[in-house]
């Protein structure tokens, strides 16, 4: 973190809409009581209501693509804060602040530049056909870009606000050692975790495939594999009864189908995450642009599955569970239709080792990995009570 506090020269500026209000002023966040047992999700919206009364306690899904918070309100509401985790750098003049002072368009100056975080960020790299620039790389820190942990801060800071009170705790993901990639996550996770601390709450890491479990798996005691489809990494958590005896991550993920399927039609890899958010259908493609985004997918997927297979195969420290399991998938990659039937497809091309009940993806997929972390948070006796 000491990079971090050796910048003074981050100047934050959101402007202001033409109403006067904040552009996009932090969610309010007064206080209130008790511990969860599960994952809620009636109720949950995406988004953070100003003037709610929270309780202690909160998940945070840190993400190569997007950062996602969840709380609970005094009702067990579960609210959810969504960013997407890039930003992009733009020329300070009088009318371009103007212009995005205007459109409600949330900014940093930093450096003497403009930067424009979150989905904004996002829309202006493919108007301006830029490529946007990524705090994360791989599902960690990026360690190409000098400006990633001033940008982080700010981010996290807007989605989580300040502590209900004093001492609560928030349960952040953290991805698991790859298994064909040679990285480890020490680094990565101690920053995020004094970042969080530096913000006033106590932090805790908690694997990103374990959140997946507890999010969906609580009808099955917390028993199966969690899948995080993540835009850096999949991430895999192994569980019994709410414990991960076995966790690992492979080093392909949604960035991976973008760079492929930007380099196969000449594009900028902005471009191609647009084509795949926009695509129809796995299983149907109507386009060239459709046709790539279903190639790398479907290679993505058999490559993630056969290297499960054969970490399972090759590891003594595989679990033995009395009855057939469930597999959920969940994460943003997840989310483009015909995913979990084209898994499917390649599951039964493989002779995979263990008994397999059902094969699922959450049913809120692009939030299971922030609600898993929620229900960690709010089930730790630790967390205040008000």
């Amino acid at each position: 973190m000491a990079n971090e506090e050796k910048r003074p020269d981050v100047t934050i500026d959101f402007g202001r809409n033409p109403a006067g209000q904040d552009a996009a002023a932090p969610a309010a966040a007064p206080a209130a009581p008790a511990p969860v047992p599960a994952a809620p999700k009636a109720g949950g919206s995406q988004g953070m209501a100003s003037q709610v009364n929270l309780k202690p306690g909160k998940g945070l899904d840190i993400g190569t693509a997007n950062l996602l918070s969840a709380v609970r309100d005094v009702d067990e509401n579960v609210i959810v804060k969504q960013q997407r985790n890039a930003f992009i750098d733009i020329e300070q003049n009088d009318f371009t602040r103007n212009m995005l002072t205007k459109m409600g368009v949330q900014y940093v100056v930093l450096n003497n530049k403009m930067i424009v975080i979150g989905d904004p960020a996002f829309d202006l790299a493919n108007i301006y056909n830029r490529e946007t620039r990524r705090p994360m790389k791989h599902g960690m820190i990026s360690p190409d870009e000098s400006d990633a942990l001033p940008i982080e801060k700010l981010l996290i800071e807007r989605l989580l606000g300040q502590p209900v009170c004093k001492g609560e705790h928030v349960y952040f993901s953290v991805p698991a050692e790859p298994i064909d990639f040679d990285m480890n996550v020490v680094y990565h996770e101690n920053i995020f975790k004094g970042l969080l601390e530096k913000l006033g709450y106590v932090s805790k890491p908690i694997p990103e495939g374990l959140c997946v479990v507890l999010s969906e798996l609580a009808e099955d005691d917390f028993t199966g594999i969690g899948i995080s489809c993540g835009g850096g990494m999949f991430n895999v958590a192994v569980a019994y009864k709410a414990t991960a005896p076995l966790r690992f991550a492979t080093s392909r993920g949604g960035d991976w189908v973008d760079r492929n399927v930007a380099m196969a039609l000449g594009i900028k890899a902005s471009r191609a995450t647009y084509l795949k958010e926009k695509a129809q259908d796995l299983r149907a493609p109507k386009s060239r642009e459709e046709q790539a985004v279903d190639i790398y997918y479907r290679e993505l997927i058999r490559y993630t599955l056969t290297q499960i297979k054969d970490r399972f195969e090759k590891g003594s420290d595989m679990p033995n569970f009395p009855d057939p399991i469930d597999i959920v998938f969940a994460g943003g990659t997840s989310l483009i239709t015909g995913f979990i039937e084209v898994v499917k497809e390649e599951f039964e091309k493989i002779q995979f080792p263990i008994p397999v009940k059902n094969i699922r993806r959450a049913e809120e997929a692009l939030t299971s990995v922030c609600r898993g972390a929620l229900v960690a948070a709010a089930a730790d006796d630790d967390n205040p009570e008000e």
